[in-house]
């Protein structure tokens, strides 16, 4: 039977048996009862599907519920509405340890490296980056910091990758670097290796400058000596295959979007005056967990008032207040993959020259959108917004670049900006966020992300919460 208007559908997976299973029923139907939705028996196997109409409800309040009730339940929960294009659907969050619902494409990534250090003539390249190391062998391991490494990868020319790490970590790079050959060293960069290089009789091994110690690369120098082996720093060899992202990647991070713009409008819908920024960040990292985030893709940003003149503000207990303009931007990580997204928004009241100010700021944005395509330099997009608001003689008050790449990382390449030449091509994820930022007053950011087709431009955001004011 089909309900008419919109309607929240909830699938309840992999229900347990038992006791568990009669918990998980008691538990939709208190929910059920609670928010005044119609009765729906638990099958006798399979999953449950519930296909409940909303009635004016609120389904992400809902599906929150819902969640809380059923916490600590062995039991998958996803949910789709229908008919209803305001409230965007999150995706069913992964339950999986690795960071990615499905192993990346590794392969056909090392091959292009390969023949990368081919033409260069390196004989391999050590890969220390996380999500350099993320992207070439599918080991989601955690660095906790610079100085110690979850693993170091090794992509020697003509022989399998091979992914060095630790006790720790060993039953995971087995599950989930599947395409490379693990083995086992003691903690720090030099004593994973010191086993395998002498081995291996490297002429030239380059190593990512970027993302490796002073210290660390003393340790490597003396290492590599007694190996006769050169040390060649290189930067970018795997950000450069990274800049442009194939069909899974694409998907991955539309799905971050999504589920991000969930949790804004979840958090945007219960502001009030009086809330805290640090009540509201607060708020927006809950709602990323609860949703099956893999966490936050950076620490978010709540500013209220004058602290908005701030582009990067951190979140204190200054309390909301009507009518000024609050910047928000935030960001979730799902399945190892980034979004990132900021509005500026206004409680109860908007006065007129917040108006004028949010309409220049998006005026520059659409400007920017406009000439984004293949073959277009960054700066030239970071151009085409800028002149906008230095036409108003608001120049200097827009003193970042207008945006960056997004991915595996939150800021990744390609810069947009006035000193990037890079030439946009399909399959780059970049935000494009203008903004203006008055000290004593406060400030106007809105972000967007765009994919480069093979056309033009892509937008990954549906939600337009004071966009178009």
């Amino acid at each position: 039977m089909t309900a008419a208007g919109p309607r929240l559908v909830v699938t309840l997976s992999r229900l347990p048996k038992g006791a568990a299973r009669q918990e998980v029923a008691a538990g939709v139907a208190a929910w059920l009862a609670a928010s005044h939705l119609p009765g729906q028996p638990a099958p006798p196997g399979g999953a449950w599907q519930l296909v409940l109409p909303l009635a004016g409800a609120d389904p992400l309040m809902l599906v929150a519920d819902l969640r809380d009730r059923l916490d600590g339940l062995p039991v998958g929960l996803a949910f789709q509405i229908l008919d209803q294009a305001a409230a965007p659907a999150l995706p069913r969050p992964s339950r999986r340890p690795s960071i990615m619902a499905d192993s990346p494409p590794v392969a056909p990534r090392l091959a292009l490296l390969v023949r990368r250090l081919r033409r260069l003539h390196l004989d391999a390249l050590l890969v220390s980056q996380p999500e350099n190391r993320f992207y070439l062998s599918g080991f989601a391991g955690h660095d906790t910091s610079p100085a110690e490494t979850s693993g170091l990868l090794l992509v020697p020319v003509g022989r399998q990758a091979i992914l060095v790490t630790d006790f720790r970590y060993r039953l995971d790079a087995e599950r989930q670097a599947t395409g490379c050959v693990v083995r086992l060293g003691k903690g720090g960069m030099p004593r994973l290796l010191a086993g395998i290089l002498p081995r291996l009789g490297l002429a030239r091994l380059a190593f990512e400058s970027q993302a490796v110690l002073h210290s660390q690369w003393q340790a490597l120098g003396r290492l590599a000596a007694r190996s006769d082996t050169e040390l060649v720093p290189r930067k970018d060899l795997v950000e450069a295959l990274r800049i442009r992202k194939d069909a899974g990647e694409l998907a991955a991070i539309e799905r971050a979007v999504r589920l991000n713009e969930a949790v804004f409008q979840e958090v945007f819908q219960a502001l009030t005056p009086g809330m805290t920024e640090r009540q509201v960040a607060e708020m927006i990292e809950t709602g990323f967990r609860r949703h099956g985030a893999d966490g936050p893709s950076f620490p978010p940003i709540v500013a209220g008032g004058a602290n908005g003149a701030s582009p990067h503000a951190q979140p204190g207990d200054r309390p909301l207040a009507a009518g000024e303009p609050i910047v928000i931007d935030m960001g979730c990580r799902l399945d190892g993959y980034c979004s990132d997204m900021t509005r500026t928004v206004v409680l109860g009241e908007m006065d007129e020259l917040t108006r004028q100010r949010i309409r220049l700021v998006r005026r520059a944005q659409l400007a920017a959108l406009a000439v984004i395509r293949p073959g277009v330099r960054a700066c030239d997009v970071d151009r085409a917004a800028r002149a906008v608001i230095e036409a108003e003689g608001l120049g200097p008050l827009f003193g970042h670049g207008l945006g960056h790449g997004v991915g595996l990382a939150v800021h990744e390449a390609p810069a947009v900006n006035r000193r990037s030449l890079v030439r946009l091509a399909a399959g780059m994820v970049v935000t494009v966020e203008p903004g203006i930022y008055f000290p004593g007053w406060g400030g106007i950011r809105l972000e967007n992300m765009v994919q480069v087709t093979g056309n033009g431009v892509r937008l990954l955001n549906k939600d337009t919460t004071f966009l178009d004011v």
